[in-house]
């Protein structure tokens, strides 16, 4: 079922409107870093939530989470289900956010600790950027076009790009020309537009692929208890040491029913989503842009509100995917998601692509096609700015003191070029991948432990230092940086394999979600031992930035930026969130 000229319309409607809307902003623009990089600090709450938002739900929600819906079921709600984390962010991380008034994540960590401490996360965090966001949002776009419009072809004369790779390169291209001409202005504007169609387009799979299978309980009976069932990674009991066989390779693992195991997701799950939601300059750069402690707070108590729409809009149609195909009520389904009668992971990160192909009807399509366009496009426009962002402000401005704000800018814009042209080399890394979001989170969880330990026990901790600051971000990074190392090779050569019972053998057999809180731990022990072995930091010079050092004064604005309309907000954020695990329990 292929596009039809009223789907076509429908897709050139929405590049008109986010055209028209980029272009708005970009003449609104100044020549200046604090217009480009924050917006110039004046961006509402709603548009903060919604910037969040949208930048969130991108390229490994469409493909990666819907995937992981047809192949596990709701396991993965539990990363969606960490809207609390916005909280933490909201009440805990915004007062210090707010008073520091920096561009960045590192030039945070430079007030509280050292300029050492400012490059090393920087560099660390632009490693992540290519290697997840970018390279995943690259990868995406090929997917989605792969699906939907497989006869697409370019030649180049060299070399004949498939539909994948200029699916690839089309997403790029349309993203980058906005966020490059038109900063965080351009980004959370279009963002806005596009957390609208992304939101009206995905209930409409749901609403439809539902239709198509017989409705909820259908849905149920088909799936069964267990991909119901969020809780069958926690719960301990029956828990068995086992040798789980993966894509026909041994992987050491505690598993429930061949999914996520219960330890993993109970203690490494929460130091990946407070790392991405409190810490990561993709994410926290959309609060750096609101003009005061209010609007932030406000904004990222929105955002914790559309984040748990994830769940019913990306990872039940998945399910909805493979219902239709393992009921034999869509049998182009089971062609498309099968190999020798079992679900195919490769396959199965085409799963929303192909509701829409297959479930909607014409017209309806065109819309919902726009909103994995704006999906793809929003999160690709997010990456790019944060990169340009911390490249500029973090690196290139150390090492050229006094230079123009407009040659800033410039830098910005070509540093985003050449870490796209990274991603894209990087993206034959995840296709041998086990699925586009279990990628996602493994890499996170290799980065996000230094970064997590030193952002949160620094703002709890007055004593820390920055000797402490600075071991544990080494030391972590270098951790993870080894484990990416041994499993490369594993997945872009096929017949690769270390001997059975080998040291690289066993640590790239540890479950990924193990590792993460390995490294935690040993984090956590080196930035305190070595700080407590050296000198105590000046508390005048930290005055503001932890929770001993924080005065009257900044108490008594912190408390002026909230009323109970916010309190009220963020408990029913956690209500819905008790509803969910209550309801999910097979």
């Amino acid at each position: 079922m292929g596009f039809e000229t009223l789907d076509w319309i429908m897709v050139g409607a929405y590049f008109a409107l986010l055209l028209g809307i980029a272009w708005w902003v970009i003449l609104k623009n100044k020549d200046t870093a604090d217009d480009y990089f924050l917006a110039g600090r004046n961006l509402s709450w709603w548009i903060v939530g919604a910037s969040i938002f949208a930048s969130n739900i991108g390229s490994e929600h469409l493909v990666g989470l819907a995937g992981s819906g047809c192949t596990d079921g709701v396991a993965m709600a539990h990363y969606e289900l960490h809207a609390w984390c916005l909280l933490i962010l909201a009440w805990v991380f915004v007062p210090f956010y707010a008073r520091s008034k920096v561009f960045t994540m590192p030039e945070f960590l430079e007030r509280r600790f050292s300029p050492a401490s400012r490059w090393v996360l920087s560099i660390i965090s632009l490693v992540g950027y290519v290697l997840t966001k970018i390279a995943v949002g690259i990868f995406a776009g090929g997917v989605v076009f792969r699906t939907l419009l497989p006869e697409l072809q370019v030649n180049l004369g060299f070399v004949v790009l498939d539909s994948f790779w200029t699916g690839s390169f089309l997403v790029i291209i349309l993203t980058g020309i906005y966020t490059v001409l038109g900063g965080l202005r351009a980004v959370v504007y279009t963002d806005a537009m596009q957390t609208v169609v992304l939101v009206v387009g995905s209930i409409l799979v749901t609403i439809f692929g539902l239709k198509a299978l017989g409705g909820w309980g259908r849905l149920r009976e088909v799936c069964g208890s267990d991909m119901f069932n969020l809780w069958k990674p926690l719960i301990p009991a029956g828990v068995e040491g086992t040798w789980e066989p993966v894509m026909g390779k041994t992987r050491m693992a505690w598993y429930f029913n061949g999914n996520y195991p219960w330890l993993g997701m109970l203690f490494c799950a929460p130091i990946i989503g407070l790392w991405y939601w409190c810490t990561d300059q993709y994410i926290v750069q959309r609060v750096l842009g609101a003009p005061n402690e209010r609007e932030a707070r406000r904004g990222s108590i929105c955002a914790a509100f559309l984040k748990l729409l994830p769940v019913f809009i990306f990872i039940i149609p998945g399910m909805i995917c493979f219902a239709l195909a393992s009921s034999g009520k869509m049998t182009v389904l089971q062609d498309a998601l099968y190999t020798a009668g079992a679900i195919d992971n490769e396959k199965s990160q085409a799963a929303f692509p192909l509701l829409v192909k297959h479930v909607l009807p014409v017209g309806v399509r065109g819309i919902v096609v726009a909103g994995l366009l704006a999906a793809l496009m929003s999160s690709l426009s997010s990456v790019f700015n944060a990169s340009s962002t911390l490249f500029t402000m973090d690196l290139y401005s150390k090492l050229k003191p006094g230079v123009s704000q407009h040659k800033l800018v410039w830098t910005g814009r070509v540093a985003t070029a050449v870490m796209v042209i990274i991603g894209l080399l990087w993206v034959p890394v995840i296709q041998g991948a086990r699925g586009l979001y279990h990628y996602l989170q493994s890499v996170q969880g290799y980065l996000a432990p230094p970064i997590f330990v030193v952002f949160f026990l620094g703002i709890f901790s007055k004593r820390l230092n920055s000797k402490g600051c600075l071991s544990a971000l080494i030391i972590g990074f270098l951790l993870g940086v080894f484990r990416l190392a041994v499993d490369t090779p594993v997945k872009l050569v096929e017949e690769f394999a270390y001997a059975e019972g080998s040291f690289l053998w066993v640590v790239h057999n540890i479950y990924f979600q193990y590792y993460s809180v390995f490294i935690f731990f040993v984090c956590v022990i080196v930035m305190v031992v070595v700080s407590w072995w050296t000198s105590a930091p000046s508390y005048e010079r930290i005055s503001g930035l932890t929770y001993g050092t924080v005065n009257d004064e900044h108490r008594r604005l912190s408390r002026g930026s909230w009323d109970r309309r916010d309190v009220i907000a963020s408990v029913a954020v956690l209500l819905v969130i008790l509803a969910a695990y209550l309801y999910f329990n097979g």
